[in-house]
């Protein structure tokens, strides 16, 4: 028997490893998703050989995980729950998606994971898999009693690596778990389950990797200019420069990354609602995707008819659902993103925007197709005489008509 395992080279799936393939008697291969982890990779192949894999499976995803899951998302303006940028949500079912593949190319019988059976990224592993290969077992250890039985804690974890000479460096006391990709980073449990403890308190300036606090961010501002094509960001130019080469979906949110963080944006403190129930505490670090985020939507607020923004803004919820819950590869995804894709076709032009101590700030908006018309919306005489102020009379008078009614039946009373 084979089976493919989501890899990360940490204490839990390298414990996963060797007790998979002892109480299944399997060839385990073993696939690690290179979406953006930095230095977590190195040294990962050999570790996963000397814990008893078979086969380790590296794949750099970062250019497929930035152009066909992180920006259509972003163009569907999806945020879960107003605060959460979908950062861990949105690179589960790229991860499942290869495990697939892999499974089919290796001729795998299962593929297995090491989500909790609490957390949301069980659901996402297995609806993936549910779309692309139905036939193909799910393996999920921290549902099965007597997995949970053996490893009640992380001590009996590291005495079972010691035990087995597996190679991980790990204690038996860990303050908070993190996972990060190119989107993001986010940190969850040990001292953060308590929802008091303030997450950006000086002594927890440590957690953090990819931003600045905002109190230590540069004392002066800095201007950037993002250009779109269709709701797609495809070029990012520091302030003084007129040209720059088009950009990929990874190029932007490496940049992007880069001057957020140094201008300390994109940190969250939420507590979400999951999908199996309970609420969960969590801290993010989103810098390039939450300038992109506010960059797309000034980008839309002069190239967008309002009936089609005030439509697509209904459907955000349920995207943003839709990704969390792990529906990624669903029918109902699929008719969303196409009617994303349709409201995109005029969002091309220019924004420039100010970064300053984890602030935001719009500092300009053009477009060869805005619906801005400066002529129309001035205070001074319409020069256009598009609009005439008479006709809001009659305008006011319809819209009025049904409170009148209401109001005179019910001051009858």
């Amino acid at each position: 028997m084979k089976i493919v395992l989501a890899y990360s080279g940490g204490l839990d799936t390298s414990v996963l490893l060797t007790w998979l393939k002892n109480k299944y008697q399997a060839e385990i291969i073993a696939f690690c998703a290179n979406v953006g982890q930095d230095d977590e990779l190195v040294g990962l192949e050999e570790k996963a050989a000397k814990t008893g894999a078979s086969k380790c499976y590296i794949d750099d995803l970062q250019d497929e995980f930035a152009s066909d899951f992180i920006f259509p998302m972003i163009q569907a303006g999806a945020i879960y729950e107003s605060q959460y940028f979908l950062g861990t949500s949105i690179a589960r079912p790229l991860i499942a998606k290869r495990m697939v593949e892999i499974a089919k190319k290796e001729g795998a019988a299962a593929i297995a994971h090491g989500a909790t059976g609490k957390g949301n990224d069980q659901v996402r592993f297995e609806l993936t898999a549910a779309a692309l290969a139905p036939d193909l077992e799910i393996i999920a250890p921290w549902r099965d009693e007597s997995f949970r039985k053996e490893f009640p804690g992380r001590a009996e974890m590291i005495a079972y690596a010691d035990a087995h000479s597996i190679p991980v460096q790990a204690s038996a006391k860990k303050p908070y778990s993190m996972d990060r990709n190119l989107l993001h980073i986010s940190y969850e449990a040990g001292i953060l389950e308590d929802p008091w403890l303030d997450a950006s308190a000086p002594e927890m300036k440590d957690m953090y990797k990819l931003s600045v606090s905002p109190e230590d961010a540069p004392d002066r501002p800095e201007y950037i200019e993002l250009d779109f094509e269709m709701g797609i960001c495809v070029c990012v130019r520091e302030d003084g420069v007129k040209e720059a080469s088009r950009m990929t979906p990874l190029q932007v949110l490496l940049m992007l990354n880069a001057l957020g963080g140094k201008h300390g944006i994109g940190r969250v403190d939420l507590v979400e609602n999951r999908f199996v129930g309970m609420k969960s505490r969590g801290v993010y670090e989103t810098p390039g995707g939450t300038i992109l985020h506010f960059a797309h939507r000034q980008m839309e607020s002069i190239t967008m008819d309002r009936e089609v923004m005030h439509l697509r803004d209904s459907w955000i919820p349920k995207y943003a659902e839709l990704v969390y819950y792990g529906f990624w590869f669903s029918p109902e995804r699929d008719v969303l993103q196409a009617a994303v894709l349709e409201s995109q076709k005029n969002v091309t032009g220019t924004v420039r925007l100010k970064l300053y101590k984890g602030n935001i700030i719009t500092a300009g908006r053009k477009s060869p197709v805005s619906l801005y018309n400066p002529d129309i919306a001035t205070m001074e005489a319409d020069p256009t005489k598009a609009y005439n102020q008479d006709d809001a009379t009659g305008f006011i008078r319809l819209n009025g008509l049904r409170l009148k009614v209401a109001a005179k039946v019910h001051q009858k009373k």
